[in-house]
């Protein structure tokens, strides 16, 4: 059974930041390029940073410099560093994983960016 388990979402003012995590279980980690999505109310999910299986990273525009995603293959996890949020970052946030015709996502977590 396939599990995508993300975590580490909250309230944080302006400015702030926060750590989410996706902790993944029943695929072969390491084959799998992963990404973070988010949607906000109203909006549609966007891909906010992706990360291939050999390490290359891409943001949009509207995060680069702020975000940082990593991941973790012994531990099958992979991570977004969210630093000097903004209110324009609230939503709720999704770990995704793909390989070949698989793909698998998370329940979500929610970020809220307000003071």
């Amino acid at each position: 059974q396939v599990q995508l388990v993300e975590s580490g979402g909250g309230v944080v003012q302006p400015g702030g930041s926060l750590t989410l995590s996706c902790a993944a279980s029943g695929i072969d980690f390491k084959l799998y390029a992963l990404g973070w999505y988010r949607q906000a109310t109203g909006n549609q999910r966007e891909l906010v940073a992706s990360i291939t299986r050999d390490g290359r990273t891409n943001y949009v525009d509207s995060v680069k410099g702020r975000f940082t995603i990593s991941r973790n293959n012994a531990n099958a996890m992979m991570y977004l560093q969210m630093n000097s949020l903004k209110p324009e970052d609230t939503a709720d946030y999704y770990c995704n994983a793909a390989y070949w015709r698989s793909e698998y996502w998370g329940q979500g977590t929610q970020v809220t960016v307000s003071s």
